[in-house]
C-alpha cells in the first residue's frame, strides 16, 4: 500500500510505503528514481500496528520508477503502484506519481 500526504506549506509530498506485518520477504527496502536505487537508503521498519513501512519527502508533480528490494535479492512490485512499465533490462518498474 502507498500513502501520499501533502506537507503543509510545502510542495512536497510525505509518501508512505506499506507492507503487511505477515509479508514473506524478510529484510526489505524501497530502491527507485528518488534515492539512486540505494537498498540502504530506505529500509522498511516495523510499526506499532505489525506493519512495516518507511517513507520519502518528494517534490510534488513527479513520476518516478522504483520497486521493493529484498536482502536475499528478490525484485517486488507493488500492486497498488500508480502504473507499471517496462524498462530497458527487461524488467518493469512500479511507478509513483506524486
Amino acid at each position: 500500500m502507498i500513502k501520499k500526504q501533502p506537507i503543509k506549506k510545502s510542495k512536497k509530498i510525505k509518501v508512505t510505503f506499506v507492507l503487511p506485518g505477515d509479508h514473506p520477504y524478510g529484510k526489505i527496502s524501497v530502491v527507485g528514481d528518488f534515492n539512486g536505487w540505494d537498498a540502504s537508503a530506505n529500509k522498511f521498519g516495523k510499526r506499532n500496528n505489525g506493519t512495516y513501512s518507511t517513507s520519502v519527502k518528494l517534490d510534488a508533480g513527479q513520476r518516478l520508477g522504483f520497486r521493493y528490494f529484498a536482502d536475499d535479492g528478490r525484485w517486488v512490485d507493488e500492486d497498488d503502484a500508480d502504473g507499471h512499465e517496462p524498462t530497458p533490462f527487461g524488467s518493469v518498474n512500479c511507478i509513483l506519481e506524486t
